[in-house]
């Protein structure tokens, strides 16, 4: 339970850091803390301290081929409708577009074993 209560504490903490970074009007920090993988970051240290390296290895493999599954499509649904429609619109769209995708993705690599 206790590990459980440091991976919730220290991802808010990395997310409040990012949003106070944009909020304070330091962009450079706030953008290369959005663009570094803070949350893979964090829990990569936690799976390789519990689990070994050849589990952090199978994970890496499968969120290398899931981000271009899932994470490029959403940005792209983010770049293209953020023009034409409103924030949580756009956001909705994209995050929709995301989980279809993700979900799909990962149900296959289940189902054939892929990344295990």
């Amino acid at each position: 339970m206790f590990n459980i209560i440091v991976y919730f504490v220290t991802g808010g903490v990395v997310t409040t850091a990012i949003v106070l970074l944009e909020e304070s009007g330091f962009r450079i920090l706030s953008g290369l803390a959005t663009l570094m993988p803070v949350f893979t970051l964090i829990a990569y240290f936690f799976i390789g301290e519990t689990n070994g390296g050849a589990a952090l290895s199978q994970h890496a493999e499968l969120v290398l081929v899931g981000t271009l599954v899932a994470w490029v499509p959403y940005m792209l649904v983010v770049v293209w409708l953020a023009p034409h429609l409103d924030t949580y619109e756009t956001i909705g769209a994209a995050l929709l577009v995301f989980f279809v995708l993700a979900l799909g993705f990962l149900l296959l690599t289940q189902h054939f074993g892929w990344f295990s």
